[in-house]
């Protein structure tokens, strides 16, 4: 198809606007250029910004998603090859989630993968959270947003990249050309001529800025450019003089080219780079902006569908709304999008790590919602959720995006509903947290004659953990009479940001010795599917991470070889162990023993490694000889295999919603983690058990083979979580029962797992579970190990092993029998001992308040609860009664108990009874009426009591008078 011919669609928003074609379309004679490029003769890349007219390249409306396709098929048509967007969850360990589109290129920027094509084009997903304050409330913030860009690994350079990025711009998307402003690094003269010289562009629209704007570093050292940014102009009627590109009412940067030309060394000098790479990046919510002619990004067609269906589910019109109701509506709009693609990468809802990124937006919006005045699941359900309704309308414009999303729908639509549930209940206990915070401003205020205030810290608590709108915090305190520190919650919102930028916002890019190492070594041959020895040549080794030429006995070494048998970690499976043997002489006697404990994958596809000279030297250009252990890598193959069959078994079982999250594959045991909302259950961990042992008893034989990407995903085979993958994989199938793409090791027939059996099934995050199990001969050895136990545990108890759980079930009825005796026994006995208290009580005027302050020696908690309880029954009304023991094993018991007539007075057991709990290195609360606390220093309790004793009588004598 040619490219000029693309039809786009769109909802009706007019390109640019009704002015006649002749004022609209054609370039001012100031643009008028004859120059062309002189690009290599395989791109034949040209520009024509002074001939041609702007605006009718492509007639009719434009969507996002024909922005988006115009962009990859502009590229494609010169020589890129277009390449699906990476997850949000970078394989790299140094940034958080991926927040730029260069991020799945940072390899082969670095020198440490080799380029498989030239030059790619894609569409990221990305994420950036550092500026979520800003979301809704400027134009063009967001969490989520896509970026278009157009990457060269040494291929082509500024002219071509310029060139191209102005005919996108003037010629495909029909931007005039007199509304484009062009930045430029102010050293950077050549970027400023192709600009000025060769595309036309008037100098009085192109400006130099500083290295803060306009150089791009990766950090410290290692790769870096100039930087050259096409702006448009919303209102070119303001003129050249002194126009500042900074200014958003007026500008807008859509396309950001990086000319990644230097690598920066130690000292901070710059050296030209061999290879000079081009990372360009245009986003896709400013370029449907500009042309489909709205105010923000968040009413482009890639946005504003969520935002009605909020509006909807809220009973308001956006268009009628006022600025706070669009605002919040923003926010709504943008974090959906956000928590959809997340959880569909597999980012669930936790308190740490990337699903508190998940978690903090969904409570965002759930609270937003409450806010506008969304109720239920705003459909008349007031126990239902809404989100769902929401994240529908952002997995139907999802397709063109990422297809995946919309067969996970039923995933995500339940983890929203679970979350949005669990926190609205949160919010529910934010609601009580807050009665109680005024009630304790409102009596502190009435004590010390101050006006009423919530502190800073407090509105932050209810806003950050509880998820409470400051909002709704003033406004309710208002009606109650208490004020808000405002100053206080921006301080602690403001360190809130401060540690959310300082994460990992960066992608961090250095050049060092791998690159050098990387250069002279060739990846390294995998021979381990076929065979566990094979002689090899040493490539390289290094000695606490620096390159040696040889490396003597007891060194911890890594060694790299041009092919190995040995399997290095990945794919959730650990490095093989073994040996590497050096052999010397004509007789070839060995000279040389390396104990390999550890093989791990680096710079792209080399093998490195890891273990001890045990005996004589090893010398980089030496043939060795290497071992697998064989046993161990058994092991490993075994419990691969079972892994396979356990995720197919989990599908069948509790449904094929589940998907994995994480694996371990070790000789002796093997994790799987995987996303599901509930613990499974006695009978599905059987079932599942059942099933797989089944198939290992079929006598199944594997096959595997390599394959295109697409044509094994066409095929239905399941991808590994968090791997990354070639354009050619190999796919490991079970026939009838499980289809991977997996580089791991396998046995060969499903007989030779020999069993499975699961250890344990356990919650690691929200949303998350994990399954640990055994397979091969770790099968046999646990089994073999809890009969042993059984047959111990009949021995004891005198019972066969049919009749064990009935012997226990016996045994455990009579133990908590006799608990339940020797409690109440306490119980009763402490009764007594607390009749005798009720003659010592102190009556304090001039309420006549009775008090009693006494230590009960060795009570137990119940005991003590039942004694305070049978005083605060027999004394009279107005009374108090503050109790302690030490039962032993260093704890410390309190209990205080008051009468009607003292909560009436302002005093609550719960507060009064934690603050001196603290005097015994403990707390506890409860209700204004009867509460306990504990402690672990007994030796404190008689100063404790003593002090209790002196402020309950303060107390109740100032509340009286």
């Amino acid at each position: 198809m040619e490219v000029a011919a693309l039809s786009p669609t769109s909802r009706p928003v007019p390109l640019l606007s009704t002015a006649p074609a002749h004022r609209l379309c054609l370039l001012p004679l100031r643009f008028v250029s004859g120059r062309r490029l002189r690009p290599s003769p395989r791109h034949q890349a040209s520009v024509e910004p002074a001939t041609k007219e702007v605006g009718t390249a492509v007639p009719g409306e434009w969507s996002g998603d024909a922005i988006r396709r115009r962009f990859l098929e502009f590229y494609a048509a010169r020589g890129h090859k277009i390449l699906p967007s990476s997850s949000l969850v970078p394989d790299d360990p140094t940034v958080f989630l991926t927040i730029a589109g260069m991020l799945q290129f940072k390899p082969i920027f670095l020198g440490k993968e080799p380029r498989r094509v030239p030059c790619a084009t894609t569409s990221q997903k990305c994420i950036r959270t550092n500026d979520i304050e800003n979301v809704g409330h400027t134009a063009r913030h967001q969490t989520f947003f896509e970026m278009l860009g157009n990457f060269s690994f040494g291929d082509y350079f500024k002219k071509e990249a310029t060139a191209w990025a102005w005919e996108l711009a003037t010629k495909e998307y029909g931007l005039p050309a007199e509304r484009l402003w062009i930045s430029v690094f102010e050293d950077d003269d050549e970027a400023f001529n192709i600009w000025h010289n060769e595309v036309g562009v008037p100098k009085e629209h192109i400006k130099r800025m500083g290295a803060e704007d306009n150089f791009w570093t990766s950090g410290a050292t290692g790769p870096c450019g100039p930087c050259s940014e096409i702006y448009y102009d919303f209102y070119p009627e303001r003129g050249s003089l002194d126009a500042d590109l900074g200014d958003d009412s007026r500008f807008i940067e859509f396309y950001n080219l990086v000319f990644m030309q230097y690598n920066k060394r130690d000292d901070g000098s710059l050296e030209p780079l061999k290879q000079k790479n081009i990372d360009t990046g245009m986003g896709l919510e400013r370029m449907a902006r500009i042309l489909q002619k709205v105010p923000n990004n968040y009413e482009t067609d890639l946005i504003f569908p969520i935002i009605e269906k909020a509006a909807s589910l809220a009973l308001v019109s956006y268009a009628k709304a006022d600025d706070a109701m669009k605002t919040n509506l923003k926010i709504i709009g943008d974090h959906m999008r956000a928590v959809v693609y997340l959880i569909s990468d597999g980012v669930l809802p936790s308190n740490i790590g990337r699903g508190y990124v998940v978690r903090r937006l969904i409570r965002r919006v759930v609270r937003t919602g409450r806010l506008i005045g969304i109720r239920g699941d705003g459909h008349g359900n007031p126990e239902g959720a809404f989100l769902p309704s929401l994240a529908e309308v952002v997995i139907s414009l999802s397709t063109q995006i990422d297809p995946d999303v919309e067969s996970r729908r039923k995933s995500i639509i339940g983890e929203l509903q679970r979350e949005e549930l669990r926190f609205v209940q949160t919010l529910e206990r934010g609601e009580k947290l807050l009665d109680e915070l005024l009630d304790e401003a409102l009596l502190s205020a009435g004590n010390n004659r101050n006006k009423p205030s919530l502190s800073g810290k407090d509105v932050f608590l209810l806003y950050d953990t509880y998820g409470f709108p400051v909002e709704i915090t003033a406004e309710i305190a208002g009606e109650r009479g208490v004020t808000v520190d405002m100053k206080g919650f921006d301080i602690e919102m403001e360190n809130q940001r401060k540690q959310s930028q300082a994460a990992h916002n960066v992608v961090k890019l250095s050049v060092g010795n791998e690159s050098e190492i990387v250069k002279s070594i060739p990846d390294t041959e995998f021979l381990g599917y076929d065979s566990l020895f094979a002689t090899a040549v040493v490539k390289g080794l290094l000695v606490n991470g620096n390159p040696v030429t040889e490396a003597s006995e007891g060194s911890e070494v890594e060694i790299l070889l041009d092919r190995t048998p040995f399997y290095a970690e990945s794919g959730g499976q650990v490095g093989d162990n073994g040996f590497l043997y050096s052999n010397g002489g004509e007789d070839r006697k060995q000279t040389a023993v390396i104990e390999i404990n550890d093989v791990q994958k680096s710079l792209g596809n080399i093998f490195v490694h890891k273990g001890t000279i045990k005996q004589g030297s090893v010398e980089v250009g030496k043939e060795i000889d290497a071992s697998v252990d064989a046993k161990l890598r058994q092991g490993a193959k075994a419990h691969h295999t079972a892994t396979h069959l356990l995720q197919s078994a989990l599908k069948s079982v509790v449904g094929s919603e589940t998907s994995q999250a994480g694996s371990l594959v070790a000789f002796d045991r093997l994790r799987f983690d995987f996303n599901f909302h509930r613990p499974l259950s006695e009978e599905e961990l059987m079932k599942i058990e059942s099933l797989v042992n089944h198939w290992i008893g079929n006598a199944t034989h594997l096959e595997t083979k390599v394959m295109a990407l697409q044509d094994a995903k066409n095929a239905g085979a399941i991808a590994m979580f968090g791997e990354k993958y070639g354009e050619e994989v190999r796919v490991v199938e079970v026939p009838g029962v499980s289809l991977e793409l997996c580089g791991g090791t396998h046995v060969s027939n499903t007989t030779e797992i020999r069993g499975f059996k699961i250890i344990s099934e356990q919650g690691i995050a929200s949303g998350i579970r994990r399954i640990e199990g055994v397979a091969g001969d770790a099968f046999v050895e646990y089994v073999c190990a809890r009969d042993n136990y059984m047959r111990r545990l009949c021995s004891s108890l005198k019972v066969k092993a049919e009749d064990v759980n009935g012997r226990v079930d016996t045994i455990l009825e009579e133990l908590r029998a006799t608990r339940n005796e020797i409690s109440s026994l306490r119980s009763k006995m402490a009764v007594l001992k607390a009749a005798s208290l009720a003659s010592k009580a102190t009556t304090v005027e001039p309420q006549n308040v009775r008090v009693v302050v006494e230590n009960m020696g060795d009570v137990d908690a119940d005991g003590l609860k039942s004694a305070a309880e049978y005083l605060i029954g027999t004394l009279q009304d107005p009374a108090a009664v503050i109790l302690g023991s030490s039962p032993g094993d260093g704890k410390v018991s309190l209990v205080a108990a008051f009468s009607p007539a003292v909560v009436k007075m302002g005093l609550q057991a719960g507060k009064f009874v934690g603050g001196i709990a603290k005097l015994c290195g403990g707390g506890g609360g409860g209700k204004p009426n009867f509460a306990q606390a504990g402690g672990r220093k007994p030796e404190n309790l008689p100063d404790a009591l003593e002090k209790a004793r002196a402020e309950i009588v303060a107390a109740v004598s100032s509340s009286s008078s």
